[in-house]
């Protein structure tokens, strides 16, 4: 685990190290769903290996919005800290090695380390920009435009992720990422 955390991105395995004590190991295989949408998260994932996505279905159409890997932490954060319905579902699209940790050993830490908690708030508040900058770029790029940024800020995600998961997280059809890619 150890190895796994050096990996993190950004400084993120610091955020992490006081909840190694708590974390159980979980070897799920490929298009295993973690969690549900619609019902209520009490596990956090950390990705030692592999890859999550999360996604939608409307209407019975599935949309990827993110993908996770290596030192990557996962939940349906608004319904792990409130209890609601997660509004989305979590699922690898690679054999995975987790490390999890329950919500109730989560917040019993958090609410015992007031730093660790203000760490997490800087953490979501990075998080959360993120998102906002995937929600802008599809108001104000088109396609194209969105194919290019992904391949230069996010490498790994053409590297790793089947194309069919791809065009549904940047919009399009497969068969516009494939004109798209052909182009290029």
């Amino acid at each position: 685990m150890k190895k796994e955390m050096n990996k993190a991105k950004n400084g993120e395995s610091k955020i992490w190290e006081p909840f190694i004590p708590f974390f159980v190991r979980r070897e799920v295989p490929a298009k295993t769903i973690l969690l549900e949408e619609g019902q209520i998260s009490k596990t956090m994932f950390f990705i030692e290996e592999g890859c999550l996505r999360i996604c939608v279905n409307s209407d019975g159409k599935d949309t990827t919005t993110q993908f996770f890997f290596e030192g990557d932490s996962v939940s349906s954060i608004e319904s792990f800290r409130t209890n609601s319905p997660s509004l989305y579902s979590i699922e690898s699209i690679e054999p995975c090695v987790l490390q999890t940790i329950s919500q109730k050993d989560f917040h019993n830490l958090i609410e015992s380390m007031p730093e660790l908690k203000i760490q997490m708030e800087e953490h979501l508040f990075k998080r959360l920009f993120q998102a906002q900058q995937l929600f802008y770029s599809f108001l104000k790029n088109s396609p194209q435009e969105r194919y290019r940024d992904l391949i230069n800020q996010h490498p790994r995600i053409i590297q790793r992720v089947q194309q069919h998961y791809i065009a549904s997280y940047l919009g399009i059809t497969p068969v516009s990422l494939s004109r798209i890619r052909n182009r290029q």
